[in-house]
């Protein structure tokens, strides 16, 4: 290995961890709280759900618009031809005529079947909301992943390069024992593989953590800065047992399986109401005029009308089933996300507690490595040790450093996870400061179904116009 590919090789190392600190906003240090605050404001994800929770929104506005008054107007033009006559003598007569009305009509009775299917979509959107909040845990801890990732690689690269150095000294230190006869060709040889594998392991070390930046941009939505290390822990409940109760409670798995629930027994009501008659209140007013005279008749007409179903093929108790058999699928739903849940928890406490007991053996570890690296160095000055073992050792402590690193990521990331398996990672669990998306704001515009004459209907419009804005 020439000098020349050595400085390379420094300068592509000194390079990749320059790159950190040459983001926007490297002045001062990013928290982790910086960079989940980023992730929540930028996410695409968080985005598309709320677009679908204010679809699912809309759905109680038409609900609610189904039990007002339809009102509709007609027009049409008309052209009415006879011929009449005999063999002998044929008259043709003709008229057109024009038509206005407006037809109006309101449901008074139906045994409570639109009532049901408004309720069920109020509950369509508590169950969506709970979604949403689904996914923003995912966001943040996905967030936290992508930054103690960052974290990981980078301290891998300093510690590849600072070991490269070690490893490059021993190599000289090789050779001038090589040169006054104290050491073999084989001792040389030796360092000068160990040096280039350690040349080999930084440029993978590098890759990572490229690859780490990448992940982190799409994660939090812009590159990372200078990436401080969490110190504090959050605060986690005090056993598995505390926990797995909190998530029953709290979990959005949980509640939107149990909001699922109660829509789909409300569609089971709706469907056996919709075999019942309905009353309904029919009005229209309407104008004919003979458009080649000035003939005219004005007209009108108020009545009740009742109308149930005699005979559908079969179609509404077949709904009616099949409401029964979501409603069945539903309540199994539930209660295997309860089953999950309260896996998913113990399991991330039981990461959690595997995570520390790693990170304290990796730090005894590599207290042990470093005394045992050190003292064979000097044990080589004596003639006591060979090169191959100050090379072994030094391996030694550098995997355990390797570990303590992963390690400590480990740790941080289980310790979110925690808190995610519970239904306790959000924004505004994590105190953020952030501005949180409020999923009740847009719903209180749209869910009294206003017109966009309305004072309620423009307020509507003007958010609309900003939300298109973003």
């Amino acid at each position: 290995m020439t000098m020349r590919q050595l400085l390379r090789w420094s300068f592509v190392a000194v390079l990749g961890v320059a790159c950190l600190g040459a983001q926007p906003g490297a002045a001062r240090a990013e928290t982790l709280a910086d960079a989940l605050v980023s992730a929540y404001v930028n996410s695409g994800l968080l985005e598309q759900n709320r677009a679908l929770l204010r679809a699912a929104d809309e759905d109680v506005a038409q609900s609610v618009a189904n039990l007002r008054p339809i009102i509709e107007w007609t027009a049409d033009v008309t052209r009415d031809f006879s011929q009449a006559g005999s063999s002998l003598l044929t008259r043709n007569s003709g008229e057109t005529t024009a038509n206005l009305g407006i037809v109006g009509s309101l449901l008074l009775y139906d045994f409570g079947r639109r009532d049901f299917l408004t309720e069920a979509g109020k509950e369509t959107v508590l169950a969506t909301r709970e979604v949403l909040r689904s996914v923003e845990q995912d966001v943040l801890l996905t967030a936290v992943q992508a930054y103690m990732n960052v974290i990981r690689n980078r301290e891998f690269v300093l510690l590849r390069r600072n070991n490269l150095r070690l490893l490059e000294e021993e190599l000289r230190a090789a050779s001038d024992r090589f040169e006054v006869g104290e050491v073999t060709r084989t001792d040389v040889a030796q360092a000068e593989a160990a040096v280039a594998l350690a040349q080999s392991g930084l440029a993978a070390a590098e890759g990572d953590f490229e690859r780490a930046v990448e992940e982190f941009r799409e994660a939090i939505g812009r590159g990372p800065g200078d990436l401080r290390t969490p110190g504090d822990l959050p605060q986690l409940r005090s056993n598995v047992a505390a926990g797995k109760a909190a998530a029953m409670r709290r979990h959005p798995d949980v509640l939107e399986a149990q909001r699922n629930v109660t829509v789909s027994e409300l569609n089971m009501q709706a469907a056996a109401a919709a075999k019942r008659p309905t009353l309904n209140l029919t009005g229209r007013l309407g104008t004919t005029n003979d458009l080649a005279d000035s003939e005219f008749t004005r007209s009108g007409s108020v009545g009740l009308e009742l109308r149930g179903p005699i005979y559908e093929g079969g179609r509404l108790t077949s709904r009616e089933r099949q409401a029964r058999a979501q409603r069945d699928q539903r309540l199994a739903q539930l209660h295997l996300a309860g089953l999950q849940v309260k896996q998913d928890v113990g399991n991330a406490f039981a990461n959690l507690r595997a995570a520390r007991a790693r990170r304290e053996a990796n730090r005894e570890a590599v207290r042990a490595a470093r005394v045992a690296f050190e003292g064979t160095r000097e044990e080589v000055k004596l003639g006591a040790r060979t090169t191959l073992d100050v090379l072994d050792a030094e391996q030694d402590l550098l995997d355990a450093e390797a570990s303590l690193i992963s390690a400590n990521a480990d740790v941080v990331i289980a310790a979110y996870a925690v808190l995610a398996s519970m239904g306790d990672l959000t924004a505004r669990d994590l105190n953020l400061g952030v501005r949180t998306y409020d999923p009740a704001a847009y719903y209180d515009l749209v869910k009294t179904a206003p017109v966009p004459l309305s004072p309620q209907g423009k307020k509507l419009d003007r958010v609309l116009r900003a939300l298109g804005k973003n």
